[in-house]
């Protein structure tokens, strides 16, 4: 009997998560597209830059902080950066239909990834910047590119900020590094909380052929 009833319960949940991630995703959408890079609440905040990321850029870290870890990683942001020096580490992605036969479980698309890239620059109160690069139009053409790829961040005016180059992680000083007590102590909150406050913890630290696999499986 007690076996029935926790198949039913695992069924239930099942039918219901592909619900639970569509409205994780939808509040994604529409609060996660303009991201704080900065911890507490520093005074300058308030005169924010904006740097608008297309869904090919990746940033991962801002100024020692990561900042990528989100479900879907083809999302266009807006990362809001401190007054001042700045160091936006990011990667440029590009996804290409594959032209061959696939197998069962294969993937259909090629990804063509630039080695992490590291843009230094002095951020403008209220200024709004921009990624400029040049967009491959076909898959050789992209991995040609990505050998040397850097790009621009730009003003909104058109005005070079500064060129991006290869990311060695020593060229970056954590200017706001996170407090090993509070990594804890959101991890510690994740377990103890709901299953979608579980869920959201262990996807950030899931692989993305983990994450794949996952998705298959809830919406089987």
């Amino acid at each position: 009997m007690n076996h029935c009833r926790l198949s039913g319960s695992f069924s239930v949940f099942k039918l219901l998560l592909p619900a639970v991630i569509l409205v994780f995703l939808a509040g994604c959408s529409s609060s996660m597209t303009r991201v704080e890079t900065w911890q507490g609440n520093p005074a300058q905040a308030v005169n924010a830059a904006t740097l608008k990321a297309p869904g090919e850029i990746r940033v991962t870290e801002v100024n020692g902080r990561s900042v990528g870890n989100f479900l879907m990683n083809d999302l266009a942001l807006d990362y809001a950066l401190l007054p001042g020096k700045n160091d936006v580490v990011f990667v440029y992605k590009t996804i290409w239909a594959k032209t061959t036969v696939v197998d069962n479980g294969e993937s259909k698309v090629d990804v063509v990834e630039s080695k992490p890239q590291l843009a230094s620059f002095d951020a403008k109160a209220g200024t709004v910047y921009e990624f400029r690069f040049n967009k491959p139009a076909t898959r050789r053409e992209a991995e040609r590119e990505m050998k040397d790829f850097s790009a621009e961040i730009v003003t909104s005016g058109g005005p070079v900020a500064t060129v991006s180059e290869n990311y060695v992680p020593s060229q970056a000083l954590a200017r706001t590094p996170i407090p090993g007590a509070a990594g804890v102590q959101a991890t510690s909150a994740a377990a103890q909380g709901n299953a979608l406050d579980t869920l959201k913890s262990v996807w950030a630290t899931a692989s993305d052929e983990e994450k794949k696999n996952f998705l298959r499986w809830a919406f089987e």
